[in-house]
């Protein structure tokens, strides 16, 4: 029997950083004023969705610190944090590594369509949240 170990702060932020840093990423990479509130609300209701250790991850605690000078920079700080939420995962909570990758994204993706359609940055963007979703080798 697989038995779910509670996470440590350092270890919900981690989740965090990377779901909510996800978000953010599909976002930043097609910018646009009306674009940003439709996003929100997509983003909002995708993560909605999260249940157990990954719900408590992502609605206690702080707001993870993102950058906010450059895709470059997100990226940075993000990708390492989704790589790092898996393993995470998938040490203390097994049960819930596949339900994290499809939460984070689905809400990519619910971002991207919520204006306009998929562009292409925003399928790279995906792309990349994809990869660092992926197990580890």
């Amino acid at each position: 029997m697989i038995m779910e170990q509670r996470l440590t702060d350092e270890e919900r932020l981690t989740l965090k950083t990377g779901a909510f840093g996800a978000v953010f990423l599909v976002s930043n990479a097609d910018p646009g004023m009306l674009g940003v509130i439709r996003e929100s609300i997509a983003a909002s209701s995708a993560l909605a969705d999260a249940s157990g250790a990954i719900k408590e991850a992502l609605t206690t605690g702080p707001l993870p610190r993102l950058p906010r000078d450059s895709q470059l920079e997100i990226e940075s700080v993000v990708l390492p944090a989704l790589r790092q939420a898996v393993l995470i995962l998938r040490d203390r909570s097994p049960q819930d590594v596949e339900a994290y990758r499809s939460l984070v994204l689905g809400a990519a993706d619910r971002v991207a369509r919520a204006h306009a359609g998929v562009v292409p940055a925003e399928a790279a963007v995906i792309d990349q949240i994809r990869g660092a979703l992926a197990e580890p080798a």
